[in-house]
């Protein structure tokens, strides 16, 4: 027999979540605090956008349900996951405050139930969080013991937002850390009853399963900024293609080719936190953190260095059209996106910026206000403009051509960060193309390049 499930927030990752649940049968009851959410999922709609959350809401209805009532919750469930924001504070770390609030009504319901129910930690935690935070918060609120009365997990998922219904039935692992074997062998046989694939389970204690959730993002983002800087240097090389170069290094089984895709800095609501965080934790323990930083530091100045690109190719009164605002396609999420970053940029240094993205839009304009205009389509976006910037790598933007981009002042000039236009654009006579990552742009790069290999002593 399924268990009944609840999750704590409806939000990007619970909403999916609920609907991937039910999709295998189970009964989810989903709390969220805002009654304008828990409204929404009630009448069948979505809260969140997300690839496929609609459709499967649709078709899992009748196993759905959506309550501001914690006590609610517990009681009529037999596992709680909790999935709220942890926000990100100044120094690095991570902010525990709606975690530890779900706790408590969590561990006051649990007070009132008689039989065993088990929580789940979804939400990214510092290493400590789950033994030294939230235990201690359950134990005092129900006046019962972990590992006897109820078990505690922590159970960090794997997913990027636009593709979390495929990532979350398809993972590449299941990471869980317990509080006790009892606990980890209900959560496991839940969550392999759900998951498509096959993933190999990783069970540990609470320490090590923090440290590998964020040690794991943390990873990923150094292995981007090491294509980016491919990216930057193989601008400069006379005949050198970062595609090339990292398509062939992919190949290597230590390597791989997943994230070696050479083109902006890493944004989003997940990887820089998690590098930051995993500085932040190193300082505490007085170790060197150099990876986590340079990372930091790499990630920031190759935004800056794109704002050097199209300022060098745009005179100074000049219309620059920015498509893709979110920090990845299919997404409406722009935090710490390379887009965002540089429509604020250019047009603070006076630039007239147009912007388009197919989801994001909403979320830009609250941010960017009147500073920038809003098209209603790419064609409307880069008609005019001196400059395009393609700055993520969107389905729709693949379709652009010559002809939608009608500049009176000569050539116009499109920085195609993902190289997703070059075969269209590179040998166009009425496009100046410019793809991050492809050699030979550099003026003089080969004679300098020349004279650096040179068997003459240098003076």
């Amino acid at each position: 027999m399924n268990p009944r499930v609840s999750i704590f927030g409806l939000g990007k990752l619970g909403v999916p979540m609920a609907v991937c649940l039910a999709k295998s049968g189970i009964e989810v009851m989903g709390v969220d605090l805002s009654e304008s959410v828990v409204a929404s999922f009630n009448e069948g709609q979505s809260p969140v956008e997300e690839t496929g959350v609609q459709e499967l809401l649709a078709s899992t209805s009748k196993l759905l349900f959506a309550t501001t009532d914690a006590q609610k919750a517990v009681s009529e469930t037999d596992i709680s996951f909790i999935v709220v924001p942890t926000p990100s504070e100044q120094n690095g770390s991570f902010s525990l405050k709606h975690v530890i609030e779900v706790a408590s009504g969590i561990g006051k319901a649990l007070a009132y139930k008689p039989s065993y129910h088990l929580i789940a930690l979804t939400s990214t935690v510092l290493p400590g969080s789950t033994e030294y935070g939230v235990l201690p918060v359950l134990e005092k609120e129900s006046g019962k013991k972990c590992g006897e009365d109820f078990g505690l997990c922590y159970n960090p998922e794997f997913i990027a937002l636009g593709s979390v219904i495929t990532d979350f039935l398809n993972p590449d692992f299941l990471l869980i850390g317990e509080s006790d074997t009892h606990a980890g062998d209900v959560l496991q046989e839940t969550l392999k009853s759900v998951v498509l694939n096959d993933p190999p389970v990783q069970r540990m204690n609470f320490i090590n399963a923090e440290m590998a959730k964020i040690s794991l993002n943390a990873f990923v983002t150094t292995k981007i900024t090491f294509a980016n800087m491919l990216t930057e240097m193989s601008s400069k090389l006379p005949g050198a293609d970062v595609d090339t170069i990292t398509n062939a290094i992919g190949l290597d089984s230590r390597i791989g080719r997943r994230y070696l895709s050479g083109g902006l800095s890493y944004g989003g609501p997940c990887f820089p936190r998690d590098n930051r965080a995993l500085g932040y934790v190193a300082a505490q323990f007085d170790c060197r953190s150099l990876i986590p930083e340079s990372t930091d530091q790499f990630n920031q100045h190759h935004l800056d260095s794109l704002v050097e690109i199209v300022c060098s190719h745009t005179k100074p009164d000049g219309k620059v059209a920015v498509l893709g605002l979110s920090y990845k396609p299919h997404s409406d999420v722009v935090e710490e996106s390379a887009g965002m970053y540089l429509a604020q940029k250019l047009a603070a240094l006076g630039y007239e910026v147009s912007t388009f993205d197919p989801m994001a839009m909403a979320a830009a304009r609250e941010i960017l206000k009147d500073s920038v205009s809003y098209a209603d389509s790419i064609i409307n976006c880069v008609s005019g403009t001196n400059t395009v910037v393609v700055a993520n790598s969107d389905p729709q933007f693949h379709s652009l051509k010559p002809s939608d981009m009608s500049n009176t002042q000569g050539p116009t000039t499109v920085v195609d960060c993902w190289r997703i236009l070059r075969q269209a654009l590179e040998n166009d006579e009425r496009i100046l193309y410019v793809g991050l990552g492809i050699g030979g742009s550099s003026i003089g790069s080969e004679s300098h390049l020349s004279q650096i290999w040179s068997p003459e002593p240098k003076p």
